[in-house]
């Protein structure tokens, strides 16, 4: 098999694994969404924590249990404790990490923001705008997969993202703005889902990026190996941390949605 699709089939593999978990947890919403996304919040504090202090495993763990019980506190108190409890961990963790100390505390913020992000969506919005945030993401990650590979060219970002190029960057983009097209006929808001689809798309890539980074500064190649062909959770998970906040700045900002799904 030509060395560019060596990992297809074990990505393919893993990916309906993890859409038929996702599609089951969208669907059932409440509480069995709420633990899904907290455990898979816990998770990518773990595997941040063991790529910055990669020694000292119990502290991994540790960080990983009080994210879970942040972000499912947040969900179900009231709003006044939401932003403490989504800061905590990062605190406590910044009071423990002897170093990297600011790395892990923002990008733990960002990973518990956007995590109650997705619970607010399901919670409050209800399943369509879920899943078309999910779509944006899925449709921007597979579309620059396979456009990077088919038509290679110039490097997005080299010095972060090394295989990351202009031609899927673009291609996400475009995949974007189709998903938005097809969500826009039930909304009724044509230009505001497309644009917000197509912002949603760069701001996935850019958790993508932000991640890339982190890997790159600690030298490791994925988060973790939990995922075959993916890499951790964290691989798999970063452009959803970029769109969920994204998300939730839009709608601070302009009140969007402004219609049902």
């Amino acid at each position: 098999m030509n060395e560019r699709w060596a990992d297809l089939a074990a990505r393919l593999g893993s990916a309906l694994v993890m859409v038929a978990v996702g599609v089951w947890a969208i669907w059932m919403g409440g509480h069995v969404f709420h633990i899904v996304v907290g455990l898979i919040c816990g998770l990518m504090v773990w595997e941040l924590v063991r790529m910055l202090v990669p020694e000292d495993g119990r502290l991994a763990i540790q960080l990983g249990g009080v994210a879970t019980l942040a972000v499912l506190l947040a969900i179900y108190l009231p709003l006044l404790f939401v932003a403490p409890l989504l800061i905590a961990p990062a605190i406590v963790g910044y009071t423990q990490l002897p170093r990297h100390k600011l790395l892990y505390a923002g990008f733990t913020v960002l990973i518990l923001a956007a995590s109650y992000g997705m619970m607010h969506v399901r919670d409050d919005l209800g399943f369509g705008w879920l899943v078309w945030l999910v779509m944006i993401v899925v449709v921007t990650d597979v579309a620059g997969y396979f456009a990077g590979r088919i038509f290679g060219g110039p490097k997005f970002w080299p010095s972060i993202s090394p295989k990351k190029t202009w031609s899927g960057t673009t291609a996400g983009w475009v995949g974007a703005a189709l998903v938005g097209v097809f969500f826009a006929v039930n909304s009724g808001m044509w230009g505001a889902v497309l644009l917000a689809s197509v912002v949603l798309s760069f701001s996935s890539q850019m958790g993508d990026i932000a991640e890339s980074a982190i890997k790159r500064k600690m030298a490791v190649k994925d988060s973790s190996n939990l995922i075959p062909g993916h890499g951790g959770v964290l691989d798999r998970f970063d452009g959803m941390l970029g769109a969920s906040v994204a998300f939730l700045v839009i709608e601070l900002l302009f009140g969007f949605p402004w219609a049902a799904l």
